[in-house]
């Protein structure tokens, strides 16, 4: 069992590597994702029995180049071929590397993450394409993560793959690549946040997009590890996620992370997050994730909810409000607020993000006015107000929270 999961691991860490050097030779995203996915299968039957090679990334990228070149042979892979070489042949569409071009595995994997959150592409499809070609995921496994039905993630990932295509996309580090690794980083916050906290459905996480997004992360910090963002990123996951065990109790309800039993909390990735994030704050101006991951590691460092530095976390809000003033950084500093302060200044806060089309209607404004009108000694007002935070919500195991404390509250 563990010499297969070893294996696949493996073939995990090496399938983009495969991918991008295909692309790097040939040009044809398509039909080089269809030829790894082949090599793949090829590996997952043979490497069993054979055993695994001295070389399996270049096994793989040979087996891979053999069935491309079969399937370009073909009638209809010649068809694409001759559209897509015709593409090529436009002036400052694409031009192959040099012979002598300096590459690595490493190289190839971090390019084809910067080709998958191209700026052309919306979110939803940086993130589709991302987990498909880096991240190795199926588009079933894909679309049940995001609970959508296969063939609309195969329509969303079919328009990402022609998008770069019709766009010429070069397979090379971009110029602009300080400023696609804003879009790489975001890609991959959203597919940790999807995996912690889903926003539909009957489970609470999904803890395979989570772990894939901190594999991800961590391969990006591997490649750029002076990055202060990067490791910023990474810090964050660590600390969020080392709580994950205790955010459900045995019946399967979420547990707040003030009532969370903190000594199941993920020590060594409490210690790793800390240490990522204590060294990248002195290194210059620090940016969003860096003062996220900050805010995480005061809570995690605090040993019960009573003795949280709320005082810090709210000065840290205010910092990364400066640099993102968003709606949920303006919602969770009016939490800091309400912690730091007392709930009627968090109460005044919310009173501004009512009016805010783009959190006006999420359960979670709602969720909060409740918890600080608790606070505050308002029942029947928190009461109904966390009773509307649980009809507006989508995820099942939050609905059922909400009304929980809802319910509560009725109990004289």
């Amino acid at each position: 069992m563990a010499a297969a999961e070893a294996s696949e691991d493996l073939l995990r860490t090496l399938a983009p590597q495969v991918l991008g050097a295909l692309v790097r030779r040939y040009g044809n995203f398509d039909t080089a994702e269809d030829a790894v996915q082949e090599a793949l299968l090829a590996a997952v039957t043979q490497w069993p029995v054979e055993g695994v090679p001295n070389d399996p990334r270049g096994w793989l990228i040979t087996v891979a180049a053999r069935r491309l070149t079969d399937l370009l042979r073909s009638e209809q892979a010649r068809r694409r071929r001759e559209n897509t070489i015709a593409q090529w042949a436009l002036p400052g569409r694409w031009m192959a590397p040099p012979a002598d071009y300096p590459t690595t595995a490493s190289d190839d994997t971090l390019i084809l993450l910067f080709m998958c959150c191209h700026p052309s592409l919306t979110p939803a499809s940086q993130i589709a394409l991302t987990l498909r070609a880096v991240g190795g995921l199926t588009t079933t496994e894909i679309a049940r993560a995001f609970m959508v039905p296969e063939a609309t993630m195969t329509r969303r990932i079919s328009r990402a793959k022609r998008s770069i295509r019709a766009g010429g996309v070069p397979f090379g580090m971009p110029v602009d690549h300080d400023e696609r690794l804003g879009a790489v980083l975001h890609t991959l916050y959203l597919i940790f946040n999807e995996g912690y906290a889903s926003t539909s459905g009957p489970d609470l996480f999904r803890p395979e997009l989570s772990a894939e997004a901190m594999r991800l992360a961590r391969m990006v910090h591997r490649l750029l590890p002076g990055d202060g963002e990067v490791a910023g990123l990474l810090a964050l996951m660590l600390l969020t996620d080392a709580r994950r065990p205790a955010r459900i109790g045995p019946d399967g309800a979420l547990i707040p992370m003030a009532e969370q039993d903190r000594s199941r909390w993920d020590a060594a990735a409490i210690d790793e997050g800390v240490a990522l994030i204590s060294a990248a704050l002195p290194r210059g101006r620090p940016g969003p994730y860096q003062l996220q991951a900050a805010i995480a590691a005061v809570h995690d460092e605090a040993p019960t909810a009573a003795d949280t530095d709320w005082p810090q976390i709210k000065a840290l809000y205010e910092v990364l409000l400066r640099l993102a003033p968003n709606p949920m950084v303006r919602l969770n500093h009016a939490v800091a607020v309400g912690m730091a302060d007392g709930p009627p200044a968090g109460l005044a806060l919310l009173d501004g993000l009512a009016s805010d089309e783009h959190v006006s209607n999420d359960h979670r404004l709602f969720a909060v006015r409740a918890h600080l009108l608790e606070m505050a000694g308002e029942r029947e007002a928190a009461r109904t107000t966390y009773a509307e935070a649980a009809r507006r919500a989508t995820s099942l195991p939050q609905q059922r929270y909400l009304n929980a404390r809802a319910a509560r509250l009725s109990v004289r």
